[in-house]
């Protein structure tokens, strides 16, 4: 199981330890770095920060969203960066949700999401492929486009530039059952959004038809410290934003993936409390185990007991946010 630095996402700005964390991580050996988009900072600027501080670690976009981009210009995102860092990249994508798709980019959400998202993943495959001319007849991404609302004087264009790598790696943040069997055939890997190493069978049938060499890299929050409580508090704070405040009552993926990871009565609570503005409360509602088993948080001795469990499943990479230098240090000590 390779280790991997997920830095997320800016709050109000630049966070000063990103690029200390990103060196200290390849310094230790680790595999890649990867970094997010929300509706603030953007994943590939900051990615191509540290790609210029950094020779050897792997730079992947967990994840770049969908919506935020055509897939042309994800791919022309992709190509480019993986020219500057000598083939470094690994495109991870995501769809997100109603809420962000249509309240921060303005647009309509796909009515057939796994279908958008077979359109864009094939798109950029053609533009990576650089056999000919893009041409889809696709709903959702036509290449050239032929709505009644356009000129009809679109013709298909092949990218001026070669890629580095027609292979470039791609992987999909997928949460429901059909779009992580659909990643399964269409993707090079799958980042899910909550991994626990014991629940495993949550994910079985949709992972039974993935190819040899398919990666699954889970995020997962790691602090070497001696009060679990205080430890889980960060991953608990995560949690009840994304389950109560990461979509709309009646749709939401995050909330809807807890529920099925067997914490259903308390993740409709999480998010009542949140909807209802009492964010606190839905944070201190947040289980402690459901928080611990999707983190490594502790003493090194649990966190090494701990590891051994992620290590005996499906997992290829595991990325890990962690707080600190030392933290990064243990994890690959206890990893190698």
């Amino acid at each position: 199981m390779r280790l991997g630095l997920a830095l997320g996402y800016w709050g109000r700005g630049p966070d000063p330890r990103h690029l200390e964390l990103a060196r200290a991580a390849e310094r230790l050996g680790y595999d890649s770095v990867w970094t997010a988009e929300a509706w603030g900072s953007d994943a590939f600027t900051a990615l191509t920060w540290i790609a210029a501080h950094t020779t050897r670690i792997r730079l992947g976009t967990g994840i770049a969203q969908m919506a935020a981009r055509t897939p042309t210009a994800t791919a022309m995102h992709a190509l480019t960066l993986d020219h500057l860092s000598g083939g470094r990249v690994l495109l991870g994508l995501g769809l997100s949700g109603p809420q962000v798709v249509e309240g921060w980019y303005g647009r309509p959400f796909p009515r057939s999401p796994l279908t958008a998202t077979r359109e864009y993943v094939d798109v950029i495959r053609q533009v990576l492929r650089r056999e000919g001319p893009v041409e889809s007849d696709g709903a959702f991404h036509p290449h050239p486009y032929r709505g009644a609302d356009g000129t009809g004087l679109g013709k298909p264009l092949k990218p001026i530039t070669h890629p580095l790598r027609p292979g470039l790696p791609l992987l999909l943040g997928a949460e429901g059952p059909k779009n992580i069997a659909q990643t399964t055939r269409i993707a090079d890997g799958w980042l899910p959004l909550y991994w626990s190493p014991g629940r495993t069978d949550v994910y079985q049938a949709s992972l039974s038809e993935a190819p040899d060499g398919f990666l699954i890299a889970p995020m997962a929050r790691a602090v070497v410290c001696d009060d679990i409580a205080e430890g889980l508090l960060p991953v608990k704070a995560m949690l009840g934003f994304y389950i109560g405040g990461m979509g709309h009552a009646a749709r939401n993926f995050h909330a809807d993936l807890m529920a099925r990871m067997g914490f259903e009565e308390e993740a409709r609570r999480v998010q009542q409390l949140f909807l209802e503005g009492r964010r606190q409360e839905a944070v201190q509602a947040v289980p402690d185990a459901f928080a611990d088993e999707i983190s490594l948080v502790g003493p090194r001795e649990r966190i090494a007991e701990r590891l051994e469990l992620w290590r005996s499943g499906p997992v290829t990479d595991l990325l890990v946010t962690a707080p600190d230098p030392d933290t990064l240090r243990v994890l690959a000590e206890l990893n190698s």
